[in-house]
């Protein structure tokens, strides 16, 4: 193999092309399985808003799916990793929401808060009383180094969506 001043050395077997979805995949679901880990083994209840941040990490994972079902050097290809780039960014809107509910620069929506029914019967106020509240938004289960999994995510989402514009940018010249 002789240097051909790529940035992205090939791997025996696998197509350039193909790292870029396949990264995006693992970002992905690795990003899943660490939300779902501390919920499952560490106990930390996650809210609404930490709910919805997995929103992009499932559709990019399924958007990088796509992407890898077809041709290597397709401009489909190149769109759907752009289309990841747009899908974190977004997911880094929600997370920088969600930072500010936690900081208290404003408010949560209503599901945050735990808002009751409009229509309020003796029988939904008993199932409402009955059943857990939900978790608060503004309460950070944990921190690491003072930024809460929200942070964290900010910081992963702007990341992977750079990624992800650079890698469509790169198979878009490639096609």
């Amino acid at each position: 193999m002789r240097y051909t001043g790529a940035m992205i050395a090939p791997i025996a077997g696998v197509e350039w092309p193909r790292l870029i979805p396949m990264a995006i995949l693992a970002a992905s679901v690795g990003a899943l399985a660490v939300a779902y880990i501390a919920e499952v083994v560490f106990g930390l209840e996650p809210c609404i808003l930490c709910l919805y941040q997995r929103v992009p990490y499932a559709a990019t994972g399924i958007l990088a799916i796509l992407a890898l079902g077809v041709p290597p050097r397709s401009r489909v290809r190149a769109a759907s990793v752009a289309l990841c780039g747009a899908v974190f960014l977004a997911g880094a809107g929600i997370a920088v929401y969600h930072v500010g509910v936690e900081q208290h620069w404003w408010a949560g929506t209503a599901a945050c808060a735990g808002a009751l029914p409009a229509e309020m019967t003796v029988e939904t106020l008993r199932a409402e009383l009955a059943a857990r509240p939900p978790k608060p938004c503004d309460q950070a289960d944990s921190t690491l180094f003072g930024i809460s999994f929200a942070g964290y995510n900010l910081i992963a989402s702007l990341a992977l969506a750079a990624f992800s514009v650079a890698g469509a940018r790169r198979l878009m010249g490639a096609s």
